[in-house]
């Protein structure tokens, strides 16, 4: 069964396409103009072993948040697509992953109901390149608000703020792997509700 996602939105702000294989390899070709954000995107599909491509133009002229909105968006929207009924899957999952002196700590459960906590240290750097901090937290909002999952994630420790947002992005490209993977011993939906 083939685990694949394809959504295009279009806004007056921006042209986003997102395509997402969950059962890939890693490949990811990426290009949303908002460096430091590809390079997240990249290490979400190295990571999770997904198949990802993204191609977003956006109003940069303005700033990136729109674009990483968007993106964010669409990228959700794809991967609640793949998922399907999330038969036979074990839904929930979790990922440590140190990166230097940062440590980032993801839960994740396929719940169909979208709900974010998100912790990182305060005081990081405003600006990574062009990718404004702040918007870390705006990703996984809208990530989750789209692909309608509950996403924890912790980062206890870390100053680099490089570091802090990349192991974010790697505990949560494990995490996704994980509940994204079939169990055998899983017969139709892991819910006692039957439907997620």
């Amino acid at each position: 069964m083939s685990r694949v996602g394809r959504v295009e939105r279009t806004t007056g702000e921006t042209g986003v396409l997102v395509e997402i294989d969950l059962d890939g390899t890693g490949e990811a070709e990426i290009s949303t103009g908002v460096g430091f954000f590809d390079h997240m995107l990249h290490q979400l599909a190295k990571h999770g072993l997904f198949d990802l491509t993204v191609k977003t133009e956006g109003d940069l002229h303005i700033d990136g948040h729109h674009t990483v909105e968007d993106t964010s968006l669409a990228l959700g929207a794809a991967f609640r697509e793949a998922l399907g009924t999330k038969a036979g899957l074990r839904r929930f999952a979790d990922a440590r992953v140190p990166l230097d002196e940062t440590l980032a700590e993801v839960v994740v459960d396929l719940s169909g109901r979208p709900y974010l906590v998100h912790e990182m240290p305060a005081g990081l750097a405003p600006m990574i390149g062009d990718f404004d901090t702040e918007l870390t937290r705006h990703i996984f909002e809208s990530f989750v608000a789209q692909s309608q999952i509950c996403l924890h994630i912790r980062v206890p420790y870390g100053r680099i703020a490089h570091h802090v947002v990349e192991a974010q992005f790697k505990a949560l490209a494990r995490a996704l792997r994980e509940a994204c993977t079939a169990d055998p011993r899983v017969s139709g939906i892991p819910s006692t509700k039957g439907v997620l």
